[in-house]
C-alpha cells in the first residue's frame, strides 16, 4: 500500500517534483523554469512594393492570414493602397532617372555621308628599258669576289676533280710528317689527330680563304646519329668528297653533332691529300705505340672495378673516376 499511494502522489504532481528536483540542484534554474517563458520579437522589414490591380485582394488576404511561427502575435499588414496609386520602394533600380534629353536611336545620321571614289587606272609603263640599256657601272666590288653568275654549283659539280696536281710547296706541307707530339692516343688504344691540327695544315698549304667544304645533300638525323655529305674544295677544284657522322644522346644535342659531323668529314676528306696518312698505316701504329704510349691498370674510384687503359708515356695520368695504381 505505501508503495502504491507514493506512485499515486507522483502521477498527481509532476509538476510540482520538476520544480522540487530543480530546485535541489540550482535556484537560479528552478526560478527560471518556474517563471513563464518570454515573449520573442522578430525583426521584419516592412517595404512598400507596387500592387497590381488584378491581385490587391489576394495579397492583402494572404499577408493577414500568416502569422509568424516564432511570434505569438500575428505580422502587422501594411495599410491598404489604391489600385491606381504608384508606390516605390526603397531602391527603385527598375525605374531610370528621369531626363528631359530626348532619346536618340540611331547616330548614323550624325556621320557625313560618305562619297564614292571613281577608280582611276594606272598609267601605263612606258619608262622601261629598251634593248640598248645599259646598266651603270658599279662602284667597284670586293677583292676576290667572285663574279655574278659564275662558278660552279658544288653541291653536285665535280670540277677541277684530279686536273693537275698542286705545286710543291704545297705537296711539302701536306705530306709533312706528324710530330709525335701532335698524335693523341684514346683510352681504347686508338690514335688519332685533332680536328683543329687538319686546319691547321689546310691554311698552311692553301692559306686562310684557300680552302673549304661544300655540302653535297641534306644533313640526315637518325635516331642516334647524325650524317651528312661533303666535298673539301681547295683554290676552286673539288679535291675529296666524305660522309661525316656523329652520335648524340638527346635531341638537343643535334646541333652539337651536327657541326662535329661537319669535322669528321673534313678529317675523312683530309687522307686524299695525304694529311696524316700515317694513322691509317697500321706499322705506324704499332711502332708509336710501343715508343710513346703504355698501357696502365686503373680502378674505378665508385664500382672498384680494374682494368687496362692507354695512355701516352709522357703524357699525364689518369684522373676521377679512374685511379692508376702504382
Amino acid at each position: 500500500m505505501p508503495v502504491i499511494a507514493s506512485s499515486i502522489r507522483l502521477g498527481l504532481a509532476p509538476r510540482s517534483l520538476s520544480f522540487r528536483s530543480l530546485s535541489t540542484f540550482s535556484p537560479s534554474l528552478a526560478a527560471a523554469a518556474s517563471s513563464p517563458a518570454p515573449t520573442t520579437s522578430r525583426y521584419v522589414r516592412k517595404t512598400a512594393v507596387p500592387i497590381k490591380p488584378s491581385s490587391a485582394k489576394a495579397t492583402s488576404s494572404t499577408s493577414t492570414s500568416k502569422t509568424s511561427k516564432f511570434s505569438p502575435t500575428p505580422t502587422p499588414t501594411p495599410p491598404s493602397q489604391s489600385a491606381n496609386s504608384e508606390i516605390y520602394d526603397d531602391f527603385p533600380d527598375d525605374f531610370p532617372l528621369p531626363s528631359n534629353e530626348p532619346i536618340i536611336d540611331d547616330y548614323s545620321h550624325l556621320a557625313p555621308s560618305p562619297t564614292k571614289a571613281t577608280p582611276t587606272a594606272s598609267p601605263p609603263l612606258t619608262n622601261l628599258p629598251g634593248d640598248n640599256y645599259t646598266p651603270l657601272p658599279s662602284a667597284g666590288g670586293i677583292t676576290g669576289e667572285a663574279p655574278v653568275g659564275e662558278g660552279n654549283d658544288w653541291s653536285s659539280s665535280f670540277a677541277g676533280l684530279s686536273e693537275r696536281p698542286f705545286p710543291k710547296e704545297v705537296a711539302n706541307e701536306l705530306l709533312r710528317e706528324l710530330r709525335p707530339e701532335d698524335v693523341e692516343i684514346k683510352p681504347d688504344g686508338l690514335l688519332y689527330l685533332p680536328e683543329i691540327k687538319y686546319r691547321r695544315t689546310l691554311n698552311a698549304a692553301f692559306g686562310p680563304g684557300g680552302w673549304g667544304l661544300a655540302p653535297r645533300g641534306e644533313t640526315n638525323v637518325g635516331p642516334r646519329i647524325v650524317s651528312r655529305e661533303w666535298g673539301l674544295v681547295c683554290l676552286g677544284r673539288l679535291v675529296s668528297i666524305a660522309r661525316g657522322e656523329q652520335e648524340y644522346f638527346d635531341p638537343s644535342g643535334i646541333p652539337t653533332a651536327t657541326e662535329a659531323c661537319k669535322s669528321n668529314a673534313l678529317m675523312r676528306c683530309c687522307k686524299d691529300l695525304g694529311i696524316a696518312s700515317e694513322l691509317w698505316d697500321p706499322s705506324f701504329i704499332r711502332e708509336f705505340k710501343a715508343k710513346h704510349c703504355k698501357e696502365v691498370y686503373v680502378e674505378h674510384a665508385t664500382t672498384k672495378k680494374k682494368k687496362k687503359l692507354w695512355r701516352k708515356t709522357k703524357g699525364p695520368k689518369f684522373e676521377y673516376p679512374w685511379r692508376e695504381g702504382a
